[in-house]
């Protein structure tokens, strides 16, 4: 992975410089859920994988199984129906998943229009951790990396000011019909 770059500073005539060795054949997913209630602590639910052969014809991201895992475990860690709000990833029209998203009652979906990342919530995550934890940063080694990405992570997680300054950019808010119905 190439890191991200953030404004730094050095010694006047000493240009920062970080050396990468090439690029990695390896390759890392980040599936998150950003949960909001209001009245609580808002959360950040989230699974990285690892994709270990993808170089012999795996698959390159999450699949239906491990969005559905993800939401399962949400839904047991909240305790709570999910008002589920999706970008149009191609994993999040499967007609598995779909089916089973329909068989639960205690998982409502919106879908976002297509090509309107600004509306996601998860976006914001994926940038506050691209700018904090991984800017400016060369990794050893695959472990290097998914133990960096894990800490960002619990470093927003437990900071949900973050988490809702990431909702409140979107323009989103929380008065839909599915919290009227709680």
């Amino acid at each position: 992975m190439t890191p991200p770059t953030a404004r730094t500073w050095a010694r006047r005539g000493h240009t920062p410089v970080i050396r990468v060795r090439g690029r990695s054949q390896r390759r890392f997913s980040i599936a998150a859920l950003a949960c909001y209630k209001h009245g609580e602590r808002s959360r950040l639910i989230y699974r990285p994988k690892r994709h270990a052969d993808h170089k012999r014809g795996g698959r390159r991201s999450f699949t239906w199984t491990g969005y559905r895992d993800l939401l399962i475990a949400a839904h047991q860690q909240l305790g709570a129906p999910i008002g589920l709000v999706w970008d149009n990833l191609n994993v999040h029209k499967d007609r598995r998943l779909r089916e089973f998203i329909d068989t639960h009652d205690w998982i409502t979906c919106y879908s976002l229009p297509a090509h309107a990342p600004d509306l996601n919530p998860v976006e914001g995550i994926s940038s506050l951790l691209r700018r904090s934890s991984q800017a400016n940063a060369a990794f050893t080694d695959p472990d290097h990396l998914i133990s960096t990405l894990r800490h960002g992570l619990r470093h927003i997680q437990y900071r949900d000011n973050l988490i809702n300054g990431c909702l409140a950019e979107t323009g989103l808010t929380l008065t839909t019909s599915l919290q009227q119905r709680q």
